[in-house]
């Protein structure tokens, strides 16, 4: 009989950004501290990360957010995020994602009108209010960790475009951020080769120029994505952005290698630094609405909440609002003489550096750590759970 893997999973898109939320509460994520269970899938679950994201169940667009218990006894769940260019430790969009799949699955306690929930994440508890008619999430709003600023209008050498100023900034992850105009580039979905090449190259030029640090977590010490901003383009909102996503190592001397993928939603952790920035420029007060728009077309809407310290470093609590909507219920399958056990890419979609076809159907034996998992996810839709990894 083949020993066939099964992962449950419900797929939910939050403004268009898609994320497949891996419900199970038994899969076996390491350490005393959220920190130390993102250190702990970064070094032992890779291969549940690309099997789930890569093809042939993935394709370049898709985040998985991995729901965990929570460290902290006052939280409801935690998160993990696995995106196309590692594991992070928060994003706006998939906690929208993750949200709205529990809370339409009933695999947590739901309190109509207002349910309230606290996330475990690995830089800090985030506050959720989702507001649920019939059973459905028509609105999540989360509380953000604190968001800062660690520069504005700091120059920066980019390729192609010059010298240009860049804000630097966390909004639970670093960004950094920089105006369509300085980049050459318009955010119009029909440009969104052109944008993705120019933020793709942004980002690592950031990373490369600038040290990095959070004050309260060391272990946060690099730039992971850059967003370009602009002026607002329809009725109702207040700007536009295009956050990219990593889908392969850039290399600065090789434009082919200057890809990525575009993020579907307005970006909640982009939109959380863009919000610190404003404030910071005494662009934005507190309680002020600021609508972020995607080159879709969708939005979360944003406020600064109140100040907050970060270490020495004032910053604030952001607050984003959106929703999402489940879109299907998979059931994953790795059979065990599958040929390609933890996924493949293919350089015609994805980008160069991620490139990976190779198949061994006389050895394709399933990684550990994908079994593990896979067996931790089997039909477990209950995300309480007294386990501790």
């Amino acid at each position: 009989m083949t020993n066939r893997q099964l992962i449950q999973a419900v797929d939910v898109h939050a403004a268009g950004e898609p994320g497949r939320v891996l419900m199970g509460s038994g899969l076996r994520v390491k350490g005393s501290t959220m920190a130390e269970r993102l250190r702990y899938c970064e070094e032992n679950l890779e291969d549940l990360r690309t099997l789930v994201l890569q093809e042939p169940r993935g394709y370049p667009g898709l985040c998985s957010p991995l729901i965990v218990p929570p460290v902290d006894p006052t939280c409801d769940f935690g998160m993990i995020v696995m995106e196309q260019g590692g594991f992070r430790p928060m994003s706006g969009s998939n906690l929208i994602c993750s949200v709205t799949a529990l809370v339409e699955t009933g695999a947590i306690d739901v309190e109509e009108p207002i349910t309230t929930l606290r996330v475990d994440t690995a830089v800090g508890v985030v506050t959720v209010r989702a507001e649920v008619e019939n059973g459905r999430a028509r609105k999540v709003t989360f509380d953000n960790v604190p968001a800062f600023v660690h520069g504005l209008d700091l120059p920066l050498e980019v390729p192609g475009c010059g010298t240009i100023p860049v804000d630097i900034v966390f909004g639970g992850q670093f960004y950094v951020q920089a105006k369509a105009e300085d980049l050459g580039v318009d955010l119009d979905p029909r440009n969104a080769k052109a944008v993705i090449r120019a933020a793709s190259v942004l980002r690592k030029a950031a990373d490369e120029a600038f040290d990095v640090c959070h004050p309260l977590l060391p272990e946060i010490d690099s730039i992971a994505l850059p967003m370009v901003h602009g002026s607002a383009q329809t009725a109702g909102t207040h700007g536009r952005n295009a956050v990219v996503l990593p889908n392969g190592e850039v290399d600065l001397d090789d434009p082919s290698t200057w890809t990525g993928t575009l993020d579907r939603s307005p970006c909640g952790t982009g939109t959380s630094g863009r919000v610190a920035a404003k404030y910071a420029r005494g662009e934005l007060e507190i309680g002020e609405q600021f609508v972020h728009e995607s080159m879709m077309g969708t939005t979360f809407t944003a406020e600064v909440k109140e100040e907050a310290a970060v270490g020495d470093l004032p910053g604030v609590i952001p607050s984003i609002s959106g929703r999402g909507w489940i879109t299907g219920f998979q059931q994953l399958v790795l059979e065990s003489d599958d040929p390609f056990p933890v996924g493949y890419t293919v350089a015609d979609i994805w980008g160069l550096g991620l490139g990976r076809l190779t198949a061994d159907s006389s050895s394709a034996a399933e990684p550990a750590d994908v079994h593990n998992a896979a067996n931790d996810h089997n039909g477990d839709h209950n995300a309480d759970s007294d386990e501790r990894g």
